[in-house]
C-alpha cells in the first residue's frame, strides 16, 4: 500500500524532527502512522498462508532503491507461486544511519537493508535483532561496492587519484557521516588509502599525516548532504567538481544518461552492505516466514543479477564471475577489518574523539 506515494519512512521526513523531544511532533507522527496502518488494515495483514495478503515493511538505505523496486516484484511472484499468498511491500528509503535510528526509535520495519554493518549492530545491541543475522550467505552481506570518484565530462581537472582531491580550488562533494553510511565508507576509504601509503606525499602508517590529508580534502568539501543519493543528485544538478561516492551510484547514473565519468583510485575500501530480519517486529507482525524468505531470495542468482545490473558487485559466486568484466580490479583493496572491524572503527574514526570528528570540528562545511 502506498499513501500518496510515500513509505512510512517518508512521513518521518515531512513532520519535522520528531526525535528532538517535541511532544507535538511525536503526537502528530503517532496520529499519521495510526491513520496509515488503519488504512492498510494493519502493518502486516496475515503472516501465514491463505488468501489474505501479507504486508512487509522494508527499511533500506537510499542507494539501491531501483534494485529493490525491481527485485520486489520478482519475489512477490515467487512467493505467490510457492504459497498462493500475495505480499504487499511498504518501502522506506533513507540514509543508512538515519534509517537505522528510525527503526531503533520505533519504525517497525520487518527487514533492514543498510549500507554498513554498524547500522545493523545498533539494532542488535538494542535487542531488536536477536538471531545470528551473519549466518546468512556472505556473512549477511547482500551486495558489495567500492568507493570511487565521479568527475565532469572529459575530466577537465585531471583527477586521477586521492591526492588530487586535496588540491586548492577543487570542489568536492561527499555526504555527512553523521547520517550517511556511504559517507562513512568514503571517509574510511580516504583515510585508509592514505595510511596504507597509496596517497602521494603521505608516508605509509603515519596516522598524523593521514589525518592531515583528510583535513586537506575536507577543506574542499562544499556541502555534506544527508545521504549518498542526495549527494549524487546535487552533483547531477551541477554542484561540485568531483564527488566521492559508491561505484554503483556512478554506474546507475551513467545508465540513466548522465554524462559524468568515473575515476577509480589505486586504493579503496570494499563496501559491504548487510540485510537482516528484525526479530522484534516480524514476531509482532506475524511475518517471520515471509520476511526470512525475502532475505533468502536476495541471495538468489535472480536477485543478484538485478543488483549487478544496478552497479552493485554481486556476492553470489556465479553472478560475480559472470559480471567480473564490469568491475575493474584495484591495485589495493581493503576491508573494514583493516580498522579492526566496525566496533573498533566507529569510535576510533567517528566517535567524539575520533580522527574524523577531530578534523571536522575545525572546518566549516555546510550540512543541510
Amino acid at each position: 500500500m502506498k499513501t500518496k506515494g510515500k513509505g512510512l519512512g517518508d512521513w518521518r521526513l515531512e513532520i519535522g524532527d520528531w526525535r528532538s523531544g517535541d511532544g507535538r511532533a511525536r503526537l502528530l507522527l503517532s496520529a499519521i502512522l495510526l491513520f496509515v496502518l488503519a488504512a492498510c488494515g494493519g502493518a502486516s495483514g496475515a503472516g501465514s498462508g491463505g488468501d489474505r495478503p501479507v504486508r512487509l515493511i522494508l527499511a533500506a538505505y537510499t542507494t539501491p532503491r531501483e534494485a529493490y523496486r525491481e527485485i520486489i516484484p520478482l519475489f512477490q511472484a515467487h512467493w505467490k507461486e510457492q504459497t498462493g499468498q500475495e505480499v504487499v511491500f511498504e518501502e522506506s528509503y533513507l540514509a543508512s544511519g538515519a534509517q537505522s535510528r528510525a527503526v531503533l526509535e520505533g519504525f517497525e520495519a520487518d527487514i533492514v537493508a543498510l549500507s554498513l554493518e554498524a547500522d545493523v549492530t545498533r539494532l542488535t545491541d538494542a535487542g531488536l535483532i536477536t538471531h545470528d543475522w551473519k549466518s546468512m550467505n556472505g556473512d549477511g552481506m547482500v551486495s558489495d561496492s567500492v568507493v570511487v570518484f565521479g568527475v565532469r565530462p572529459g575530466n577537465p581537472l585531471g583527477i586521477s587519484d586521492w591526492h588530487d582531491l586535496a588540491r586548492p580550488g577543487v570542489e568536492v562533494l561527499t555526504p555527512n557521516p553523521k547520517t550517511s553510511g556511504g559517507a562513512m565508507w568514503n571517509i574510511l576509504a580516504l583515510y585508509g588509502a592514505a595510511k596504507r601509503g597509496f596517497v602521494e606525499g603521505v608516508p605509509a602508517n603515519d596516522e598524523a599525516a593521514a589525518a592531515a590529508f583528510m583535513r586537506d580534502v575536507l577543506k574542499n568539501v562544499s556541502v555534506m548532504d544527508k545521504g549518498a543519493r542526495e549527494s549524487i543528485t546535487n552533483y547531477e544538478q551541477g554542484v561540485g567538481d568531483v564527488i566521492i561516492t559508491y561505484e554503483n551510484e556512478i554506474l546507475v547514473g551513467q545508465q540513466a544518461g548522465h554524462d559524468y565519468e568515473m575515476v577509480i583510485p589505486r586504493s579503496s575500501i570494499l563496501i559491504e552492505n548487510p540485510v537482516a530480519v528484525v526479530d522484534s517486529y516480524v514476531d509482532k507482525h506475524g511475518t517471520r516466514a515471509v520476511a526470512e524468505a525475502f532475505v533468502q531470495f536476495l541471495f538468489s542468482q535472480e536477485a543478484q543479477e538485478v543488483f549487478a545490473r544496478h552497479g552493485l558487485r554481486a556476492v553470489n559466486d556465479e553472478v560475480a564471475a559472470a559480471t567480473a568484466a564490469q568491475y575493474p580490479p584495484l591495485e589495493d583493496i581493503f576491508t573494514i577489518d583493516y580498522f579492526g572491524g566496525w566496533r573498533a572503527a566507529t569510535p576510533a574514526i567517528f566517535g567524539d574523539n575520533g580522527v574524523y570528528t577531530t578534523v571536522f570540528a575545525n572546518l566549516n562545511v555546510p550540512t543541510p
